[in-house]
C-alpha cells in the first residue's frame, strides 16, 4: 500500500521510521477510527448528490467504504508509516479502488476539518456514555437513600463532629452534586454536535457543497459557522475535559470519605472484598484499593485537563499540528472518568453500612448544641449570640445542664437564671435527643425524615427526566446513522 498520498506531490525526501513514529497520531486516531469512515461516507454521499463527483465514482467509493463500515478498519491502515488515520484510510481506498476513483474522495475537504468532525462525533457518544453512567450512579444514592431515612450518623465540618443528620441526607448531598456533573456534561453535549465539516483547511472551498446535508447525515444538531473557527477551536473538548474534572473531584471526595470511614477507628462502612485487597507482609489487612485508586485517577483527569489546556493557549489561528498532541488527552480524560464512574456504582451497590456505629457517633461532642442555643432564644427572648457564647461557655466546661449554663451566663455578664425561668434538665435532654434535633429540621433540603422523604421523590422524577434526554440523543444519532448507511447503499445499488 503506497504511503505518499499526501506528500506525494509537494514534498520529496524519505522520512525515518523513528520520524514517522513521533509525527504519527495513530495511537489517539485508533478511537475515532469508526467515526472517520462514516464522515467519509457522508462526504462522498454528499459529493455525488451535489454533482461534483459522478455517480461511477460514487458506485467505486461507497462499496469499499461500506465494507469499512461493516468489517471495521484492517489493522493495516494504522501502521505509523501513515501520519494519521486519514492517510491510511485514503490510502487503502486508493488501493481498492484505483487512484482516479479513491483520489477523489477528499475533493472538497481537509484532514483539518476532517479530523475536527471525527473528534466530535468521538466525544459526544463519549459523552451521552458518561452521562448514563453518571444516571446510574445517582440512582444507587437515591436506592441507598431511601434504605437510610432514619439512619442517624454525625455530620463533619473540619473533620469534626458537627451536627447530627441522616445517611440519606449524606448520599443525597452526592447525588445532587453528581447531577451538577450531569447538567454541565449535558450543556457541553450541545456545543460538541456541531458540525465543522465543509470547513476544509479553514477557508471552505470552492466546490459546491451541502454543509448542512452532511451535518444531517451525521447527526449533528448544526454548524460551526465560521469555517476558521471550525478547525482551530479545541474548546469543546476543554470544556468537557473541565467537566470531566470536576465530576472526578466529587469522585475523590466521596472515595476519601468510603475511606476514612473503613478504618478500623471508625467503622461506619465495610467495602466488600472484591474492592479491596490485603498486605503482602501484613496478613490482617484489607486495604480499600480501588477507591484509593479512584482517588488516584482524579489527578489523571486533571492532568489531561491541564495538558489540553497548555497544548491551546498559545497557539495562533487557524489549524496547527500542535492540535494533534491535544487529542490523547481528551481519550485519557474520558477513559478515567467512565471507568472510576463504572466502579463507584459497583462500590456503593456491595457497601454494608453500620447505622448503630454511625447513631453511637451520632450525639458526641455536643453535636445538638445548636438547638439548645435556639431554644434559649425561643424560650427567653436571648439574641442569638449570647445564646451561642453561654451554650459555647457550658460546653467548655465539659457539660450541658442547668448549672453549667446558670454560671456560664453569669461569668458572661447576662443577668438570667435558667432555672428560676423554668428551664429543666429534662427539658435541656429533650432539646438535646439526636432524633428531636433532626426532626425539627424539616425545610427542604433537610436532615429531617419528612424532608428527606421528599427529596428522594423530587430526585427520582429527575432521574426520570435526565434517563428520557439520553434516549432521545441516542435514537437521534442512531436514526442519523442509519439513514445514512440506507442512503450510501441505495446509491451503489
Amino acid at each position: 500500500m503506497r504511503t505518499d498520498v499526501v506528500r506525494l506531490g509537494r514534498l520529496s525526501g524519505e522520512r525515518t521510521g523513528e520520524m514517522m513514529h513521533f509525527l504519527s497520531s495513530m495511537r489517539a486516531d485508533r478511537c475515532i477510527a469508526d467515526a472517520d469512515v462514516l464522515v467519509d461516507i457522508a462526504h462522498v454521499v454528499m459529493l455525488d448528490k451535489q454533482k461534483i463527483i459522478d455517480r461511477d465514482i460514487t458506485k467505486q467509493l461507497l462499496p469499499a467504504l461500506l465494507e469499512l463500515q461493516d468489517e471495521g478498519v484492517p489493522e493495516e491502515v494504522f501502521d505509523d508509516r501513515f501520519e494519521d488515520i486519514h492517510a491510511g484510510i485514503e490510502a487503502l481506498l486508493i488501493e481498492a479502488v484505483g487512484a482516479e476513483a479513491g483520489g477523489r474522495m477528499h475533493m472538497g475537504r481537509s484532514r483539518n476539518d476532517e479530523v475536527a468532525t471525527c473528534i466530535r462525533i468521538k466525544l459526544r457518544d463519549d459523552v451521552l456514555k458518561q452521562m448514563a453512567a453518571l444516571l446510574k450512579v445517582r440512582e444507587v444514592l437515591v436506592a441507598l437513600a431511601a434504605q437510610h431515612i432514619e439512619s442517624v450518623m454525625p455530620g463533619f465540618t473540619h473533620m469534626q463532629h458537627a451536627q447530627p443528620t441522616t445517611l440519606a441526607h449524606y448520599l443525597l448531598a452526592y447525588e445532587q452534586a453528581f447531577s451538577r456533573d450531569f447538567d454541565r456534561l449535558k450543556e457541553a453535549y450541545i456545543r460538541i454536535n456541531q458540525s465543522p465539516l465543509g470547513a476544509a483547511a479553514f477557508a471552505s472551498t470552492g466546490y459546491p457543497i451541502n454543509r448542512e446535508l452532511t451535518a444531517r447525515f451525521l447527526g449533528f444538531d448544526g454548524l460551526v459557522t465560521n469555517t476558521m473557527d471550525a478547525v482551530a477551536t479545541r474548546d469543546f473538548a476543554l470544556e468537557t475535559l473541565a467537566d470531566l474534572s470536576i465530576l472526578m473531584a466529587n469522585v475523590s471526595r466521596i472515595c476519601e470519605d468510603l475511606i476514612i470511614w473503613s478504618t478500623w477507628f471508625v467503622k461506619f462502612v465495610t467495602l466488600d472484598d472484591a474492592f479491596c485487597s490485603t498486605s503482602s507482609i501484613m496478613p490482617q489487612k484489607k486495604n480499600p484499593d480501588i477507591a484509593e485508586i479512584m482517588r488516584a485517577k482524579t489527578g489523571s483527569v486533571f492532568g489531561a485537563y491541564t495538558g489540553a489546556l497548555l497544548t491551546v493557549k498559545g497557539l495562533p489561528m487557524s489549524y496547527n499540528r500542535d492540535l494533534q498532541e491535544l487529542t490523547p488527552n481528551i481519550w485519557r480524560g474520558m477513559r478515567d472518568a467512565k471507568e472510576s464512574l463504572r466502579m463507584l456504582v459497583d462500590m456503593l451497590s456491595s457497601a454494608t453500612f453500620d447505622t448503630a456505629r454511625m447513631r453511637e457517633e451520632s450525639g458526641k461532642n455536643f453535636s445538638t448544641a445548636t438547638e439548645l442555643a435556639d431554644t434559649l432564644v425561643r424560650s427567653y427572648g436571648l439574641a442569638f449570640r449570647t445564646a451561642h457564647n453561654i451554650v459555647g461557655r457550658a460546653v467548655q466546661k465539659g457539660y450541658l445542664n442547668l448549672e453549667t449554663l446558670d454560671t456560664a451566663a453569669q461569668e458572661l455578664g447576662v443577668e438570667i437564671s435558667f432555672a428560676e425561668k423554668g428551664l429543666t434538665q429534662d427539658k435541656i435532654n429533650a432539646v438535646l435527643d439526636v432524633d428531636s434535633s433532626l426532626a425539627l429540621r424539616k425545610a427542604p433540603g433537610g436532615p429531617a425524615p419528612l424532608a428527606t422523604k421528599i427529596a428522594i421523590e423530587e430526585r427520582k422524577k429527575q432521574l426520570d427526566t435526565d434517563s428520557v434526554l439520553i434516549d432521545e440523543r441516542l435514537a437521534k444519532l442512531s436514526k442519523a446513522r442509519d439513514d445514512l448507511i440506507a442512503e450510501a447503499r441505495r446509491l451503489v445499488v
